[in-house]
């Protein structure tokens, strides 16, 4: 176990008896982690940071949940996609409600308004096609694509963050990214989804 490890089983041991200011060690090291994954996910910077933080907090009233055996960032990370995914699935609620009371709204600003080219119009216009081609990959496409080339998360953490095998990241990388590859060679073309 290297010393990050040791000091981080030590802290997390401290956050269990109550201790908040053990609890900010583990928030500093994570936070940007935390809000990059977040925004990846939902696509907007508040929506990124808001959920950041509230999982910060579930994980502190909920820590002594946590087995002290396992690795914290995979468990953190749960409870940050379980966030996020609720928070797209509510926004998904709003927004097609919304669709019906105005009756008339196209399914393809629906699509698109996840990655909105605002959140990125500070970047070039290749990033932008990127990121908005990363916002139409599914769910479990999408966090691969986060974890392996935003977070630069290796295929072994990848595979402890998403509790899965790496023979399941490799599969799901591959198709990913070739999913992605299509979404851009048809914008390349001039062509929408």
């Amino acid at each position: 176990m290297s010393n990050s490890c040791e000091e981080e089983v030590i802290t997390i041991g401290h956050c269990r008896g109550g201790s908040k200011e053990a609890f900010e060690v583990i928030v500093r090291r994570y936070m940007k982690d935390a809000y990059f994954i977040a925004l990846g996910l939902v696509g907007n910077r508040e929506d990124a940071l808001d959920l950041s933080q509230e999982a910060f907090a579930r994980a502190y009233y909920h820590i002594k949940r946590f087995n002290q055996t396992r690795e914290f960032f995979p468990w953190f990370y749960q409870i940050l996609r379980n966030l996020c995914i609720n928070h797209l699935r509510k926004r998904k609620r709003e927004r097609n409600h919304r669709v019906k009371e105005l009756g008339r709204q196209s399914s393809t600003t629906c699509a698109g308004d996840w990655f909105a080219p605002e959140l990125v119009a500070e970047r070039n216009e290749m990033k932008e096609k990127v990121w908005t081609a990363v916002g139409r990959l599914d769910d479990k496409h999408r966090e691969v694509i986060i974890l392996r080339h935003f977070q630069n998360l290796s295929y072994e953490q990848i595979a402890r963050t998403l509790y899965c095998n790496k023979g399941t990241v490799t599969s799901r990388l591959y198709y990913a990214r070739r999913k992605l590859k299509e979404i851009l060679d048809r914008e390349k073309g001039g062509q929408q989804e």
